[in-house]
């Protein structure tokens, strides 16, 4: 197995774009290991619905990355106290769902230093009945990538306040993440060690001194460059690529109660309901009609209600009351 080395990419998006292209493009030889340390970022599973995993406000003040990566499984949090590791190698029956032969390098040395480390259930590392890290696989023409994280010492407090939805009643096809209880692994060190740490005492494991490097060229870069361009940093991959689902937002105002319901399809606001017991002077249609066909993100929301006059249709509620109704 050849080591990718990521030249210290900590931007969630490239890291990503850069697992992809080793898995479709790159074949020199049969196995290969990647590891990164992400900036705070939201990691949703492929199938998942990116608003109904994350605390939108919260993210939004805090300016974490959200992207979708191209395996299973559930909402993740990384940051720089996370290590992710991932294994590139051919595909083969009795590999996939099984992760045993992914993980074991990694808690072998988290036995060595005292973690009391073992697999649990599917796809979890657990330490103490906690859950340490989460791993998901996916399969391409005959390669598969195994790929997983380990909590080192991040900011807890920020994964539960990240991945904290707000109420809000959503009905969705996504498959939705579960909680589980989660540690670091620093709870069960007597000498603190940080990510990078990690990594190298997990490649010194695998390889002692002499480490296999496989060095992608520069037109290997540039080609995983467009892929962060055209993929991983868009909104149409990272929130249009959400399963269609139905969401109700419902607040009571000084003027009222305003209860919004949304048909999302894509990414895009295929139909809008405003009800409630408010007294309005006009007609709400006049919103439902300006939010249809409009992208479900709060920065095209606001443009596509500039020439409506909110205030006097809804009972008195501001502008910006409504739009933060809208997304939360």
């Amino acid at each position: 197995m050849h080591f990718i080395d990521n030249r210290g990419i900590t931007d969630p998006r490239r890291n990503l774009a850069l697992e992809e292209y080793v898995l479709r493009h790159v074949r020199a030889h049969e196995s290969y290991l990647l590891f990164y340390i992400n900036e705070p970022s939201i990691i949703i599973g492929r199938n998942q619905n990116t608003i109904e995993e994350i605390n939108t406000e919260f993210v939004r003040e805090r300016g974490i990355h959200v992207v979708r990566r191209i395996s299973g499984g559930g909402a993740v949090y990384h940051d720089l106290g996370n290590l992710n590791f991932s294994v590139i190698t051919a595909y083969r029956p009795d590999r996939f769902n099984r992760y045993e032969e992914f993980t074991r390098p990694v808690i072998e040395v988290l036995h060595e230093l005292g973690v009391p480390a073992e697999l649990s259930g599917r796809n979890d590392i657990l330490a103490g009945g906690r859950k340490i890290s989460g791993n998901a696989q996916f399969t391409s023409a005959g390669r598969m990538v195994s790929h997983g994280t380990v909590l080192v010492d991040s900011k807890l407090d920020d994964v539960a306040a990240a991945l904290n939805v707000k109420p809000g009643k959503i009905e969705s096809k996504g498959i939705k993440s579960v909680r589980s209880r989660v540690a670091n692994i620093s709870e069960f060190l007597d000498t603190p060690i940080t990510a990078a740490e990690l990594r190298r005492l997990i490649l010194e494991r695998l390889y002692g001194d002499s480490i296999p490097y496989h060095e992608l060229s520069d037109e290997d870069w540039e080609r995983v460059d467009e892929l962060y361009r055209t993929k991983y940093a868009t909104w149409e991959w990272n929130y249009g690529e959400s399963p269609r689902f139905n969401l109700q937002r419902a607040k009571r105002f000084p003027g009222g109660e305003v209860d919004v319901r949304i048909d999302v399809s894509e990414g895009i606001i295929r139909g809008v309901k405003i009800y409630g017991d408010f007294m309005n002077d006009g007609d709400v249609s006049d919103i439902e009609v300006a939010l249809r066909g409009v992208r479900y993100a709060p920065e095209d929301l606001a443009p596509a209600l500039a020439e409506i006059e909110i205030e006097s249709r809804l009972g008195g509620i501001t502008r910006q009351e409504f739009l933060e109704l809208l997304y939360g």
